[in-house]
């Protein structure tokens, strides 16, 4: 029998204490992630504004805000006179990727044929709704060894899904 100023006999109680602390608290944690659990609803069921339409990865319209958004970028910002000339090798790569109750997005990748006589692989993302001031589809592109800031690093990854 142990004596109450017994150091082993705290230890015990507070390791005791400790585990039931430590029990209760991943219960209320189990109980308050299901809790909070919902049904996961298509972002159109949810908000009027959303149709689950988003362009196909070949259509003009996506190409052409790519390569002006390029030529922009590249003439503007970084001086080097680069432009996309075209584009082949067109695929999805995903649709809804990250979930039926988000903002719809198809995820594509091409080969942009440059100006300079390289091809290089871009990543894009077509997002419903995120267009200028929500209207429209909206492109966020990244064009593989160009991502000079590294706004999708590394090597444009963080474009795709």
């Amino acid at each position: 029998m142990h004596k109450v100023g017994d150091p082993v006999a705290a230890r015990v109680r507070n390791a005791v204490l400790l585990l039931v602390a430590g029990v209760s608290a991943a219960a209320f944690t189990s109980w308050a992630a299901a809790a909070m659990a919902r049904p996961l609803v298509p972002a159109e069921r949810r908000f009027d504004y959303y149709s689950g339409r988003v362009p196909v990865c070949n259509d003009p319209s996506v190409f052409e805000r790519i390569q002006s958004r390029f030529a922009a970028r590249e003439g503007e910002f970084w001086k080097s006179g680069l432009a996309i000339l075209g584009f082949d090798r067109v695929r999805e790569i995903g649709m809804r990727s990250n979930g039926l109750d988000l903002i719809p997005r198809r995820y594509c990748m091409a080969r942009a044929l440059m100006n300079d006589g390289r091809q290089r692989e871009v990543s894009y993302t077509i997002a419903e709704g995120m267009g200028i001031i929500g209207w429209g589809f909206g492109v966020d592109w990244c064009v593989a060894g160009l991502d000079r800031n590294h706004a999708h690093a590394p090597n444009c990854k963080m474009a795709r899904p």
